[in-house]
């Protein structure tokens, strides 16, 4: 077993019925079932999430909003927003998802154990959610409750949460806009749902310039994201000093999901992930959690997240990608958010 590598899961997350929806259960089954074959479910420390209480997630989300989930689940459920249903279970295993990446916080921040870096796959997702509320699949901001988690407990000042989502994720950017303590980083199709993260999106008050979003265009594989993620992020990185890094992995950027239209591989993940602990290693003694976003082809998103735990398995945090392979378009893309951080960071 690597001591340093965990991962969340519970069986209870299958009980989000979302019935014949592209984020349905099935997701998290394809993945188990691809970690046991492989035999990493052996090599690595499972934690078991708790419920998450409801003054956790009113770290993040109105009461009111809280509450209109409760009720709208214990009816039975019903249509959040078009996109989004519920079930009778939801918001319990709502409150059990949000739940489960504070577990994988507080078991990564606790120096008894050795582990280092945890994956929460957890079901709903969460980067869409607002403060006030649920869309595109997502309950409770997993994430973003985390984040205030780390705050709240271990006076945690600066957090990154980098999110590769294919899709951006408005809520979270919402929720820190004006926050100068967490670094929100995201790369993801534009244009595309939800119709939010232009580079002119870079924060407000107190958070202008923590805020950094890398719209990219159509089509952009592997090489296009790590250039993105070298020459963006990485520097931007090692002059914030995160104290923490989280991430929202999605795997819908995969060449094969039914949702978007980018080209990324599985193999392409586990680069990314790479790049992540490297930046973690030098800046926070390699501590990351991951928490699982979208990715709706079940055979992509299986090997893909496998992908992401080998490279934590490994902990190499070696950089890879360069310019080779990266199109024009992306190139150009690239000089315009750096032209905007500029007053902001060194890039």
């Amino acid at each position: 077993m690597n001591a340093a590598t965990g991962f969340v899961y519970h069986e209870d997350y299958l009980r989000h019925d979302t019935g014949d929806h592209p984020e349905s259960a099935e997701r998290l089954i394809s993945i188990m079932r691809k970690l046991e074959e492989g035999g990493l479910t052996k090599k690595m420390e499972r934690v078991l999430p708790v419920r998450a209480s409801q003054e956790q997630i009113e770290y993040v989300h109105a009461s009111a909003y809280v509450k209109k989930v409760e009720a709208m689940s214990r009816r039975g459920g019903g249509m959040l927003d078009p996109d989004t249903p519920l079930c009778g279970d939801t918001y319990d295993i709502a409150l059990l998802a949000a739940g489960g990446v504070i577990k994988a916080v507080d078991a990564v921040m606790d120096e008894s154990n050795a582990l280092r870096h945890i994956f929460a796959l957890v079901r709903p997702p969460g980067h869409h959610a607002t403060p006030n509320r649920g869309m595109g699949f997502c309950i409770f901001n997993n994430v973003a409750i985390a984040a205030e988690h780390f705050k709240r407990k271990y006076g945690v000042k600066r957090i990154l949460i980098a999110d590769w989502d294919v899709h951006h994720g408005n809520g979270t950017q919402d929720v820190f806009f004006e926050d100068p303590s967490v670094l929100y980083f995201s790369m993801h199709q534009y244009p595309h749902y939800p119709g939010t993260g232009w580079i002119n999106e870079v924060g407000k008050g107190e958070g202008e310039g923590f805020t950094v979003n890398v719209p990219l265009p159509i089509g952009t594989g592997d090489a296009g994201y790590l250039y993105a993620l070298n020459t963006i992020l990485v520097p931007i990185a090692a002059e914030f000093q995160p104290e923490f890094v989280l991430v929202s992995a999605g795997f819908d950027a995969h060449t094969a999901d039914p949702l978007a239209s980018m080209h990324v591989t599985s193999r392409g993940y586990g680069l990314f992930t790479d790049v992540i602990m490297a930046i973690a290693k030098k800046s926070c003694g390699g501590r990351v959690v991951l928490t699982l976003e979208g990715g709706y082809n079940l055979d992509a998103i299986a090997e893909s997240t496998l992908s992401v735990f080998n490279s934590l398995l490994a902990n190499t945090g070696e950089i890879k990608g360069g310019a080779v392979g990266t199109s024009a378009q992306v190139m150009k893309r690239v000089e315009e958010i750096k032209e905007v951080q500029r007053e902001y960071w060194n890039v």
